[in-house]
């Protein structure tokens, strides 16, 4: 399985220290005074917003928003520290109340279909993305993250189309390329994906995302030296990319060096102990050296990280078949066969059904 990278990136942008009027207060000192205090809040929470303290950027956001019910800007804000802070419905609710006091504020709109797309919100997060489009016409970021929503809904040509415009509203729009890329590549347009990855990397030559990306369109059309190359690039530039190691060690797999494939599949497990793709293919490469012990046991960890990966029942199963465990073997095919089943995968599941009649 090979894995692209860079896919949803976009990421959440913070409004700048910008005063609204607020309500009018007969006493004019009265009026300087709260007006001070919300801004000064305000500044606070928005000055903890860059530095990361986010709950503390909440503290001294509710605390403008106690003064002054109706302040835009500290509800967005609020949001926007909440997202980070992983607590996304409440960022939606701050959304919505930013929303509803200024129905034109167009990064309200996006940061919250940002947040419906990370929790799986597909169409609503399209739905935000036109809202913010539909009120600035030149807003490549909600082109560029309705592209995304889009491609993870299956609307491949309709995310191209996002990704065209904002590339034409901002043409050093690496991101755009890189994703470009990526669904040219899932329609089978390998060359084009490429083409796409070589821009980003003339606009910024250190995107380790593209460099992967573009190893593995490189890696698909049979050029694995290649793609090596670009893997390398890309562990150069970030050598905690789990993705990297791991896309390496399948082209190094794919040319038949093993052993170097297990160095890099250990070297995505430092990283990310809990991808379970890389116990899963170490597991198969475990196998095929004859090591049937520490290929169950790659599977088993495969397994506890994902339990829905037939792949790693059915490699699992063939294991314990090799060492004898014959009654192993049939329970981890029929686990198979039912996931293959679930995923309409008929053709596995049909030889799964198979092997366990010729088990019993």
């Amino acid at each position: 399985m090979l894995k692209f990278t860079n896919l949803l990136v976009g990421l959440l942008g913070m409004t700048v220290v910008i005063i609204q009027p607020h309500t009018v207060i007969a006493n004019a000192a009265q009026k300087v005074d709260v007006i001070s205090q919300t801004d000064n809040f305000f500044n606070i929470g928005f000055s903890k917003v860059e530095r990361g303290d986010y709950q503390g950027a909440i503290v001294a956001f509710t605390e403008a928003i106690r003064i002054n019910p109706n302040y835009t800007e500290a509800y967005y804000n609020r949001g926007i520290a909440r997202y980070y802070l992983g607590e996304k419905q409440a960022a939606i609710e701050d959304f919505d109340r930013a929303i509803k006091i200024n129905s034109n504020f167009a990064e309200a709109y996006y940061n919250r279909g940002i947040t419906y797309d990370d929790l799986g919100k597909q169409q609503a997060a399209i739905e935000d993305y036109n809202r913010a489009i539909s009120i600035n016409p030149n807003y490549a970021k909600a082109y560029y993250n309705r592209g995304i929503a889009r491609h993870d809904l299956g609307e491949k040509q309709a995310a191209i189309e996002d990704y065209d415009r904002a590339i034409r509203i901002n043409p050093n729009y690496a991101k755009a390329y890189i994703s470009r890329g990526l669904t040219r590549s899932t329609l089978g347009d390998k060359q084009a994906a490429i083409e796409d990855y070589d821009r980003a990397l003339k606009i910024n030559p250190n995107d380790a995302d593209a460099y992967n990306n573009r190893g593995l369109a490189r890696s698909e059309m049979g050029d694995k030296l290649a793609a090596i190359e670009d893997y390398n690039r890309a562990i150069k530039i970030n050598p905690n990319d789990s993705d990297a190691y791991y896309n390496r060690g399948l082209a190094y797999y794919e040319m038949g060096d093993k052993l170097t494939a297990i160095e890099d599949y250990n070297r995505a497990i430092k990283i990310n102990p809990n991808d379970s793709d890389a116990y899963h293919n170490r597991g198969v490469v475990h196998y095929y050296l004859g090591n049937k012990l520490a290929a169950i046991q790659d599977f088993d960890r495969a397994i506890k990280i994902n339990p829905k990966d037939a792949f790693a029942y059915h490699g699992r199963g063939q294991c314990r078949y090799d060492l004898g465990d014959k009654q192993g073997a049939i329970v981890d095919f029929q686990k198979a066969a039912s996931i293959y089943q679930q995923e309409g995968e008929q053709d596995r599941y049909q030889d799964m059904l198979a092997r366990i009649k010729n088990l019993h």
